[in-house]
């Protein structure tokens, strides 16, 4: 047998037998590969599915991926082999098989129309078949007679919202208030590596993205079967949210699919194939930095934060090129001493001033602002080294989009001790006030109101307490500034304030309906205690400054539905459960609500007076979103519940 190999612009042949080259390739394999990517290539602790990966490349890349090696994914050279050990073990490579589903091969399908498409047949059963083009784009094809035909992917839904605007609003009407009662599961998938999903999907011509912390799949959304899978080790050491298998979602823009690693990289992948394209690091994990968040793209621009509030990390929101990765600007949360904002921090605190910036922001193309919130000041429960408001944290903060620069900010808990946190999604709304056209952006916060401010500006217009048990103010003022009620601070036997500190509300997402001119929010009627712990900073460890505990007062998840021109809720739908989940909120244009409610179900009610009308019982302790799409002409609502990710349709 003669194998032909590129190294360095050199072709060499080598000759041998099969047998030999497979058993000297096995030896080479078992001795550099097998201990990350598992003795049959399919996937081990430390390394990816191979199998799956290697037919997408030449044996002239593979030759380059293994004497170069893949530093940005962790994969290291294996320079000193020779040459005809590359080839031998390339040899070994394309002998691995996959452990279910087929292994990729090249071949040729035939369409209805007579079109002949050559490529890489990912996946195929009786139904369908995913095709990898030799022109490098994803064909979903479905059986029909002995050729096939191209699904049609209508609408999608390419970042963690669905809009820039952050609404969590679809114009897709097939699902509707008389129908709904039909609904029911069409697909699943379920992931082995985490059983606590926060992932919302997203969906770009008609392939759903889907993540984990350090792993994203590519699914053929209309059937849910698997097309390519990333996944890199989990980072040995992390602290914070990522560390737990948090991660949020992935964007699309153009050709690329984006997403942050838990140890605060951003990467890019061919969205059709799953390489890796590019990836930066984003800040320093062994200073407690992490990362859980979604990013947004806009523009020529993929913009993200990170986590790391509770860990004491100093937050910041950067910009990067889609194309080469390269940071365009950087925003910090935070000023060192000194800058305009540090007065508002009296005492030591500005060492670890956290402020981190771990959700999605939203985006106003007509102002081209970029509205993002910052989270809570560290530590989280003592105030005595950072006396004052402590800017920017607990905010939510306009920049230009372009630049990074500040345009104005809006405070919501100026010297928060109750990790009262801003990290509720900012909605940017279009409405009429007070019987003028405005800009609006409108949030309910953690902290227990909802406001409501004028997106040009930051100027306050209006705020209410939306939530029942409110202790720590007693209102806003004409700045939409708290009345402070003295002596709620954290202490060392525990102070009961209300909300609790998973506060009024939370990261999941809102949704406003513009048809209804009602803004849905999944909220808690809770109470907590506080106590106070004293806590140095030190890398590797927490910063929080105290513990929580739930308030012995009865807890209550309400569904609520409030009008976003009086503050009023014009109605509220009580779920079954103890307050405990974390599901968020989609809302349609045929007038409907669907929720992750409190019991575990996956519901839906009329968006106009709060009457259910729908539930699966999908047995999930919620962390994630819903969301839809259309494809292949019907419309689709999918949501990830524990470990699977669920999708549904009529039938």
């Amino acid at each position: 047998m003669k194998i032909w190999l590129m190294l360095a612009g050199t072709a060499l042949a080598v000759i041998m037998s099969p047998a030999q080259a497979q058993s000297t390739g096995m030896k080479v394999f078992t001795e550099h590969c097998a201990n990350c990517h598992g003795t049959d290539g399919n996937g081990g602790e430390l390394g990816p599915n191979i199998a799956i990966r290697v037919p997408l490349r030449t044996d002239q890349e593979l030759a380059s991926v293994v004497r170069q090696g893949l530093g940005a994914a962790g994969m290291p050279s294996f320079g000193t082999l020779s040459a005809a050990e590359i080839s031998e073990l390339i040899a070994t490579l394309r002998s691995l098989k996959l452990r279910f589903g087929a292994t990729p091969v090249h071949g040729e399908v035939t369409l209805t129309d007579g079109t002949r498409i050559p490529g890489l047949i990912l996946n195929h059963s009786f139904a369908d078949l995913q095709l990898l083009g030799d022109d490098h784009k994803l064909h979903l094809l479905r059986k029909q007679g002995d050729r096939y035909r191209a699904v049609t992917s209508q609408t999608d839904w390419t970042s963690y919202n669905g809009s820039l605007s952050g609404s969590r609003y679809t114009d897709l009407q097939q699902i509707t208030k008389t129908n709904v009662a039909a609904l029911a599961p069409k697909w699943t998938f379920n992931f082995t590596s985490n059983s606590n999903l926060q992932t919302t999907p997203i969906v770009s011509n008609g392939v759903m993205y889907v993540t984990s912390a350090n792993e994203i799949y590519a699914l053929d959304a209309g059937s849910g079967r698997e097309i390519w899978h990333y996944q890199r080790a989990r980072t040995k050491g992390l602290i914070g949210n990522a560390a737990g298998g948090a991660n949020r979602g992935a964007a699309i823009a153009g050709e690329r699919v984006f997403m942050l690693t838990d140890h605060a990289h951003l990467v890019a992948l061919d969205k059709h194939s799953g390489t890796l394209l590019w990836e930066t690091e984003m800040a320093d994990w062994r200073q407690n930095y992490n990362a859980t968040g979604a990013p947004l793209p806009v523009g020529d621009l993929v913009i993200a934060g990170t986590s790391g509030g509770d860990e004491g990390v100093r937050g910041f929101v950067a910009a990067y090129d889609q194309k080469t990765g390269k940071e365009v600007w950087r925003w910090w949360s935070t000023p060192l001493p000194g800058e305009p904002g540090s007065e508002s921090w009296q005492g030591k605190g500005l060492a670890h001033p956290a402020g981190s910036t771990w959700m999605t922001g939203t985006f106003d193309a007509t102002e081209n602002t970029l509205y993002w919130t910052v989270g809570n000041p560290g530590p989280d429960m003592i105030g005595d080294d950072r006396l004052g408001d402590n800017l920017y944290t607990d905010s939510v903060v306009a920049l230009d989009a372009k630049t990074g620069k500040l345009k104005w900010h809006f405070q919501f808990t100026p010297h928060d001790l109750w990790d009262y946190d801003a990290q509720e999604t900012p909605v940017l709304v279009d409405a009429m006030w007070q019987g003028q056209p405005r800009k609006l952006l409108i949030q309910a916060n953690r902290n227990g109101f909802f406001y409501v401010l004028d997106r040009s500006n930051g100027k306050f217009l209006s705020g209410w307490q939306y939530v029942k048990d409110l202790n720590w103010a007693t209102g806003l003022d004409a700045t939409g500034r708290p009345l402070r009620v003295p002596g709620m601070e954290p202490t060392r036997e525990g102070k009961r304030v209300c909300p609790s500190l998973t506060g009024g509300t939370n990261w999941y997402s809102t949704s406003f309906n513009p048809l209804t001119g009602l803004y849905y929010v999944q909220t808690d009627d809770k109470c907590g205690i506080f106590t106070r712990v004293d806590a140095n900073w030190e890398a590797g460890k927490g910063y929080m400054g105290g513990s929580f505990a739930p308030a012995p007062d009865p807890a209550k998840r309400l569904l609520r539905a409030i009008d976003i021109a009086t503050g009023k809720t014009r109605w509220e739908l009580p779920e079954t459960g103890n307050a405990g989940s974390f599901g968020g909120v989609l809302s349609t244009a045929s007038g409907l609500v669907i929720f992750g409610e409190d019991s575990g179900a996956l519901m839906a009610a009329d968006a106009s007076n709060g009457q259910t009308l729908w539930s699966f019982q999908a047995n999930a302790r919620w962390r994630t979103s819903p969301m839809s799409y259309q494809f292949d002409n019907r419309q689709y609502v999918a949501i990830a519940a524990g470990s699977t990710v669920m999708a549904f349709a009529l039938p």
